[in-house]
């Protein structure tokens, strides 16, 4: 007599570069109790497809076309929607662990990490538990225990959105080009470039880029 077999563990990759999308749902294939069953490059169709297919974990990247992954686990946590989340992403942890945890997300990897890694981080979050390295979990746990007193920053002023345009232009990325990377206007660029420099204190553009610069080699 066979045995039915057991039920898969569905997953949903909200990923906006379709080979690294694709690289992964080959990754996440192999494994005999895990299935792809959706993708998506954006926060509003990432959001239907996670309502639509009611996965076990989604796997969200920050920079998506338009929103923020961010903002997609803030939508989901603003609907009550219960589902463990996963953050894989090109930023380094320093950057963006920390918001993406106070946003919802269960864990935080990089794409820089081995594939094995990659497994043992949703299989954590799939367990319910939290996936972080041990010296950024260490890092959070300070700020919170301090009442974010002791290593609060004036980058930590920025929002979400400011704080990734800040990095862009850090990078030398020009208003057009972080606004296609973005799918922002020129306009709503320039408007976060103001909000930037008036947050940071910052009296010029060159400035702004100096200290963007500056702050993105220190974090690296």
């Amino acid at each position: 007599m066979n045995m039915p077999s057991p039920e898969k563990t569905k997953i949903v990759i909200v990923e906006d570069h379709p080979m690294f999308r694709e690289q992964l749902a080959h990754l996440i294939s192999k494994e005999p109790d895990m299935v792809v069953c959706g993708e998506a490059d954006n926060v509003r169709d990432g959001f239907s497809l996670i309502k639509e297919m009611n996965p076990a974990i989604a796997i969200i990247d920050i920079t998506l076309k338009g929103s923020s992954g961010l903002e997609l686990l803030k939508d989901l946590r603003a609907h009550e929607i219960a589902l463990p989340t996963l953050v894989l992403s090109m930023h380094d942890e320093s950057l963006y662990a920390e918001r993406a945890i106070r946003a919802g997300a269960k864990g935080y990897i990089t794409k820089h990490e081995a594939s094995a890694n990659v497994m043992v981080a949703i299989r954590q979050v799939l367990g319910g538990e939290t996936y972080l390295k041990p010296r950024v979990m260490s890092s959070i746990l300070h700020r919170v225990m301090n009442g974010g007193r002791t290593t609060a920053q004036p980058i930590d002023r920025l929002t979400d959105r400011e704080l990734e345009v800040f990095e862009l232009i850090g990078r030398g990325q020009t208003t057009r080009e972080i606004g296609a990377r973005l799918r922002l206007g020129l306009t709503t660029v320039d408007t976060y470039r103001a909000r930037i420099k008036g947050k940071l204190n910052l009296e010029n553009t060159a400035r702004l880029h100096s200290e963007a610069s500056r702050w993105l080699q220190h974090r690296e």
